[in-house]
């Protein structure tokens, strides 16, 4: 009888054990793990597929639009198996990261429309993309979309870096998107001790018809569009301005 008390008593401490040294010990580290989780944050072509009116033309864009492609040396660039509108980089036969583009109908994008109207363009106006007038207003409209996207990261990322990690966007810059023109941008995440966690890269460009958004990462977040390695996205990053400028646009 007597040790089947023992056994009792052993049993109860076991159990109340973990709870007097959460009680006694608040600021443990295990605690803070658990009460302060670091939420994931959300892919950006996510956010942006989210926050457009339709979903993208689906197919493999980069099979038909692709021109010249710049690489560092040992590196192949191609259109990506599959209809995935990615471009896959790869070295040795090993593929290192994607670029994903995505084509959206200006019909289905009311809120791109409202910035092309607030630039001075009227919906159904006649394009004429080689107007100095026009690329000024297009480049308005187009900054204004970045502004917009950014907003929307800068959002998703306070919630899931909170103090641990600082979202900073780069500014916009005029780019050649093929025979458009378009708007580079980006921003980075940096942890406290100034290691990045993540870096995204984006280019978005207008045709009169349709708004095109290409994107890619390093992002531990990202199935698509993405890096595994930092060193990898920082080398094409400097080789992806080229890829795009030479891209067979307008169709």
């Amino acid at each position: 009888m007597l040790r089947v008390y023992h056994l009792l008593i052993g049993l109860i401490l076991l159990i109340l054990t973990p709870i007097v040294f959460k009680f006694v010990h608040p600021n443990s580290p295990t605690n803070k793990l658990q009460t302060n989780p670091v939420r994931q944050p959300q892919p950006v072509a996510t956010l942006t597929q989210t926050n457009s009116a339709s979903k993208p033309t689906e197919g493999n864009i980069w099979k038909s639009v692709l021109g010249k492609t710049a690489t560092p040396p040992g590196w192949k660039v191609a259109p990506c198996e599959g209809n995935a509108p990615l471009l896959c980089v790869s070295s040795q036969g090993k593929v290192l990261g994607t670029v994903e583009m995505q084509v959206y109908s200006l019909a289905n994008q009311p809120n791109f429309q409202k910035m092309l109207v607030t630039a001075g363009i009227p919906p159904g106006a006649k394009v004429d993309l080689q107007s100095p007038n026009y690329q000024t207003q297009l480049l308005t409209a187009l900054n204004a979309w970045v502004a917009d996207h950014y907003a929307v990261l800068s959002k998703d990322r306070q919630s899931a870096y909170g103090v641990s990690i600082s979202f900073s966007p780069q500014p916009p810059q005029k780019v050649p998107f093929g025979m458009l023109h378009g708007v580079r941008y980006g921003f980075t995440g940096i942890k406290q001790g100034g290691e990045v966690y993540e870096q995204n890269l984006g280019y978005v460009a207008f045709d009169g018809a349709s708004l095109y958004v290409i994107q890619t990462a390093f992002n531990p977040a990202a199935k698509t569009g993405k890096f595994e390695k930092v060193e990898n996205f920082e080398l094409i990053e400097s080789y992806l301005s080229a890829i795009v400028a030479d891209l067979r646009l307008p169709k």
